[in-house]
Parts: structure tokens; C-alpha cells; sequence
């Protein structure tokens, strides 16, 4: 349920409302907006049957809630959440980019990717310092190590920082170093760790499971917002099909579909969606064009020798060339679509 309160709502209006929810043994979540306060119920409303909520004093009405993920819906918050990383603004009118290596290798490979991200213009710089492989044989991450050069390419670039975060152990040391902590595709029904990095402070990148419905995306987002965590950024990253020519299935209709269901930022991740480096470019456009809030993307010095999906990386050639076509597009998408021109 979510009650909206009257532009001229007191102070006392709202904690008196807040007070008989609390007092049904239910949970009260105030958002204010900039014109209106919204208070969402969290837990079975038929426990306020009773109750005349929308003769409480301030209150305009209250209306059901019908998704099971609450706190992520659009229902319960109506405007689009931009979530702010260091005056980065995720969810805002400029697309956001996080580029990089899939795994840090070495300081010389990161700090030159580093480099080749920071000049084509991304805002975030990606490399895995942990990484769960399908293999127990292949390169696992450089773990702590890993993340203490990512902390030094920070240092040296002005770039932030986005790696995965794949155990509850592991929470700490990577909030630690990282502006963004990612939970990975296989990772986004691990209930434990959405609920412990619901409580960690920094905002969190949620993607998608490999074959996971929309729905059960989005209320695994639900897990880390109920812990407390409301700075929770969705990456649609393919999901597995029948097809075998790409990774996986690159689902741009998720980010129309988030778009419309939940006021989270949505980003789209091209290099896991398709697997390969020659279709990063149009799925990338595509993206943009679909609406997505921002880019994930591969980018390593030397793809031969990566340890880890070379195949999928762009070269700093490709990368420059990509995103050259990503400011003009999302440009002239702004400017057509979010402003357009009235005859």
C-alpha cells in the first residue's frame, strides 16, 4: 500500500500516520518528493482494514500496491530514482559508462586500461578482482591485490570504481575500495548476500540472472532495498536461450519493461549480452536507443592476451570509435525525445 500525503501535510500528519502503521505491526517507508510525501506500507495491509487510513489528517489516499516487489516498483515511487556516486548521476539525462578489463591482471593491464577507459569518456572504471568462473581451473582474481590497484588507477585517473562482490565475507573489503559494488548474474538469487550488501552503504549493481525473469529480478532488487539499501542500479546482461551464435540473448525489451514496472536506473552490458566484440557497437546503440540509463562494457589493452573474455573486449580503437557514436546518439535522443521541439 502506498498513502500519499497532501502537498500541505504537517510534520505531525506524517508521524501520526507513520504511528498507527507502526502500531498495526507493520513497516512505514517515507519518501519525499518535491511537491509530495509518500509513505509506503511495507507487510500485510489487511492488517489495516480497519483503520481509516485516508481520513487520517494530511492524508489525500492511499492505494494498493498489486507487484510483490514493493519498494522497487513504480507504484510506490512514481518519479525515476537518479542515484548520485560521487556527483555522478546514475538515472539522470547523460548516459553513464563503466568500462574495463573483465579481470584485473596486473597493474601494467589496468593502469593502461585505465587509461584507454578514462580518454574515451567513461565515468567508471569495471575489472573484477574476484571472479567466480564456470572452471575451478581458470583465473580466479588477483582478490585483495586486485582490489588495491583498482584503488590505484582511482588514484591516478579520477575514475570510480565498479567490481563484483561474490561471497558475504567478501562484502567488506571490496566496499572498501569500490564506489559501486556489483552483484553478479549468477549471484542475484544468493538471498544471503542481497540482504548483507542491502546494509553496506554503497550504492549496488544488480544483474540480471542467466535465465531469470523480469520478475524475479526485480524482487531480488526488492532484497536489498527491504535491508535498507535503496541505491540499487538493475544491468540487463543477456539471459541464456536455445540461440548459440551469441553468449547469451541480449533482452533490450528489459529496459522498456523496468522502465515501465520500477523507477530504478536500468544499464545494459552488451559485451556479456552478445559475447562478442564486433556486435558491442550496434547493441550498445541499441540500448541507448531503447532508453537505458548507461553502458557497461569490456575494454582491455592487448584482448589476445586477456586472461578472461577476450573475445568479447574492445580495443582502445574500437572503444573510442563506440563511444564517439554514444555521446552523438544519446545527444540527439535527449534532444528529439526528452526536449522535443515544438513546431
Amino acid at each position: 500500500m502506498v498513502i500519499i500525503m497532501r502537498p500541505e501535510a504537517t510534520v505531525d500528519n506524517l508521524a501520526e500516520v507513520k504511528k498507527v502503521i507502526e502500531a498495526a505491526g507493520l513497516e512505514a517507508k517515507i519518501m519525499e518528493g518535491a511537491q509530495q510525501k509518500i509513505v509506503g506500507v511495507i507487510g500485510d495491509k489487511t492488517k489495516l482494514d480497519s483503520v481509516a487510513i485516508d481520513a487520517l489528517p494530511g492524508v489525500e489516499s492511499s492505494v494498493a500496491i498489486s507487484k510483490s516487489y514493493k519498494l522497487a516498483s513504480r507504484e510506490f515511487h512514481p518519479q525515476s530514482t537518479i542515484i548520485d556516486v560521487g556527483g555522478i548521476k546514475i538515472g539522470g539525462e547523460e548516459i553513464v559508462v563503466m568500462a574495463g578489463p573483465c579481470a584485473v591482471e596486473s597493474c601494467e593491464q589496468l593502469f593502461d586500461a585505465a587509461d584507454i577507459v578514462k580518454g574515451g569518456g567513461a565515468q567508471f572504471l569495471r575489472g573484477g578482482a574476484y571472479k567466480p568462473r564456470t572452471s575451478p581451473y581458470s583465473f580466479q582474481g588477483l582478490e585483495v591485490e586486485g582490489l588495491k590497484i583498482l584503488d590505484e588507477a582511482r588514484k591516478r585517473t579520477g575514475l570510480k570504481i565498479i567490481t563484483e562482490v561474490t561471497t558475504v565475507e567478501g562484502i567488506a573489503p571490496v566496499a572498501e575500495y569500490a564506489d559501486i559494488l556489483q552483484i553478479g548474474a549468477r549471484n542475484m538469487q544468493n538471498f544471503g548476500l542481497l540482504k548483507e550488501v542491502g546494509k553496506c552503504g554503497k550504492p549496488v549493481m544488480l544483474k540480471r540472472g542467466l535465465a531469470a525473469t523480469i520478475d524475479e529480478w526485480l524482487n531480488a532488487a526488492e532484497y536489498i532495498m527491504n535491508a535498507g539499501n535503496s541505491d540499487v542500479i538493475l544491468c540487463e546482461r543477456g539471459i541464456r536461450t536455445y540461440e548459440t551464435y551469441t553468449r547469451n540473448t541480449l533482452d533490450l525489451s528489459a529496459v522498456a519493461a523496468v522502465k515501465h514496472l520500477s523507477h530504478l536506473p536500468i544499464i545494459v552490458d552488451p559485451s556479456h549480452g552478445t559475447g562478442r566484440w564486433r556486435m558491442i557497437k550496434p547493441m550498445a546503440f541499441a540500448a541507448v536507443a531503447a532508453g537505458a540509463d548507461g553502458l557497461m562494457m569490456e575494454v582491455h589493452p592487448n584482448p589476445a592476451k586477456a586472461l578472461s573474455d577476450g573475445s568479447q573486449s574492445l580495443t582502445a580503437e574500437h572503444y573510442f570509435d563506440l563511444m564517439n557514436g554514444v555521446r552523438k546518439l544519446s545527444k540527439f535522443m535527449r534532444d528529439e525525445f526528452l526536449n522535443p521541439i515544438v513546431a
